[in-house]
C-alpha cells in the first residue's frame, strides 16, 4: 500500500511523550488488575446533574438541530461576561471580547497559528502543558523556555530573558493555577508580565484551566483582574475542570478584541461552532448556583491533604500544591523522573507522570493527580513507601 509523505508542519510536531507512558500502563494492566492511575488529568467526578438535565431538555429544541452561528450563540458569550463580572469583578464585552472554543486545548494550538510566523519566538513555561508546543511547531515558530523554579515559587523570571529574544517574541504563555506544579499567581507576577508585554509588543496568553481550584481559602487570580491585561492579552477558560465537563469540549478566549477576532477567523475555516444544546447547558453551568463548584474544591483540598500527609509519613519531603488538582513531588535522590515513574509503575503498580514530559525543568519531579478518592491515594502512597528509596530513608 502506498504511504503518503506528511506535510512539513506535521513532521515538526513534538513527540507525544505521554503516549509511551500510556503504552507502558496498558502492558502492566494486562498482567495486573490493581493498577492505580494517578498520572492523568481526567476528572473522576460526573458533570453536575442540573447541567446534564439542561442538556437533555435543550437537545430536543429543533432550533439547535441546525448549524449554530459560526461564532457561537450570543447567550453563551453573555453568560461568560456575566461570570467574569460576578466572580472577578471584570467587565467584559460579550460581542468583542469573548470567543467560544471547542475546549481550550483547541484554542491553545490555534493562537500560535494566528500570531506566529516562521522564525518568531513564543515564550513558554518550563515545565508546562505540552500542547503549547504543538501550536508553535505547526506555525513553524520557535520556543524559548521560561524556567519555573521552586525557589522562585514556580514563577518565570522575566529578567533573565535576553533583549534579542524579547525583540523576536510574539506570544507568551502563562498558566496559573499551574499544571504541573500546582503553583498560583500573584498580583505582582501578572503586573510584571503586563509591563514586559507592553514594552516588547508581546501577546500574553493566560491558560486559566484550573481557575476555580484554589486551596486554603484563597481564590486564584484571573489575569484579567490586573489593570491593563486586556491591552496585552487574553485568558483561556474551560468548563472541563470547574464543572467536570471534560468530554463536553467547551472553552472560551476572553480579553483583547484583536485576539478574539483572530481566533474566530481561524475557527470560521475549521469549525461551525458547538452543538446548541451543549452551548445552552454551558451557559446554565456558568450562570446557576455555584455550590457544586464549592463542594468540588473542598473535595480536592481534602484529597490534597490526605496525599501530602501520607507522603510525609513515608519520609517523602513534599510541599502541598496551592491550586489545580495536581501535586508536584520531588524525585528521591539518585533517580531521574522517568526512571522513578517506571519504578512506581513496575514495582508498586502506581502511575505518575514523570516531570521530564513537561519540559527540561520538569526533571527531578513527578506529577500526581488528585483524581482518586482518599483511600486510593493512601493505598498508592503506602505501596510507594515499601519501595527502596523510602525503606532506605527509614533505616
Amino acid at each position: 500500500m502506498k504511504t503518503f509523505k506528511q506535510s512539513d508542519a506535521l513532521e515538526r510536531l513534538p513527540e507525544q511523550f505521554f503516549s509511551n507512558l500510556v503504552n507502558k500502563v496498558m502492558k502492566i494492566k494486562e498482567m495486573h488488575n490493581d493498577v492505580i492511575n494517578l498520572g492523568q488529568g481526567n476528572p473522576d467526578q460526573p458533570t453536575p446533574k442540573g447541567i446534564v438535565d439542561k442538556l437533555e431538555q435543550s437537545a430536543s429544541n429543533p432550533h439547535y438541530h441546525k448549524y449554530p452561528p459560526f461564532a457561537g450563540f450570543p447567550f453563551l458569550k453573555k453568560a461568560v461576561a456575566d461570570y467574569y463580572q460576578r466572580e472577578y469583578g471584570v467587565e467584559v464585552d460579550p460581542d468583542t471580547e469573548v470567543a467560544v472554543l471547542a475546549g481550550t486545548k483547541t484554542g491553545l494550538v490555534e493562537i500560535s497559528q494566528c500570531f506566529l510566523n516562521k522564525g518568531d519566538i513564543a515564550l513558554v513555561p518550563d515545565p508546562g502543558y505540552p500542547d503549547y508546543w504543538s501550536g508553535i511547531a505547526l506555525a513553524g515558530a520557535k520556543m524559548h523556555a521560561m524556567p519555573l523554579l521552586e525557589e522562585n515559587h514556580f514563577h518565570p523570571d522575566f529578567s533573565i530573558i535576553d533583549e534579542n529574544t524579547w525583540q523576536e517574541a510574539k506570544l507568551m504563555f502563562l498558566n496559573y493555577p499551574n499544571n504541573p506544579t500546582g503553583a498560583v499567581a500573584t498580583p505582582e507576577l501578572f503586573k510584571e508580565a503586563i509591563e514586559v508585554a507592553n514594552k516588547y509588543d508581546v501577546c500574553v496568553v493566560h491558560d486559566f484551566a484550573y481557575g476555580a481550584i484554589g486551596f486554603d481559602g484563597k481564590k486564584p487570580l484571573s489575569f484579567l483582574q490586573t489593570p491593563g491585561a486586556k491591552e496585552v492579552g487574553v485568558e483561556m477558560l474551560t468548563l472541563s475542570k470547574t464543572y467536570n465537563m471534560a468530554g463536553w469540549r467547551v472553552g472560551f478566549v476572553v480579553g483583547n478584541p484583536s485576539v478574539v477576532k483572530a481566533i474566530e477567523l481561524i475557527q470560521d475555516h475549521y469549525y461551525c461552532s458547538i452543538f446548541g444544546g451543549i452551548q445552552e447547558a454551558a451557559a446554565y453551568a456558568l450562570s446557576t448556583d455555584q455550590s457544586n463548584v464549592e463542594q468540588l474544591i473542598k473535595m480536592y483540598e481534602k484529597r490534597r491533604n490526605t496525599l501530602v500527609e501520607a507522603a510525609k509519613k513515608i519520609g517523602w519531603n513534599v510541599n502541598a500544591p496551592k491550586g489545580s488538582f495536581f501535586a508536584w513531588f520531588p524525585v528521591p535522590k539518585g533517580y531521574a523522573s522517568a526512571e522513578f515513574a517506571d519504578l512506581l509503575l513496575e514495582e508498586a503498580r502506581v502511575v505518575v507522570a514523570p516531570g521530564i514530559g513537561f519540559g527540561d525543568h520538569g526533571e527531578g519531579y513527578v506529577r500526581i493527580a488528585l483524581l482518586s478518592d482518599d483511600d486510593i491515594l493512601k493505598e498508592a502512597i503506602n505501596r510507594i513507601g515499601k519501595l527502596e528509596p523510602f525503606t532506605q530513608t527509614h533505616k
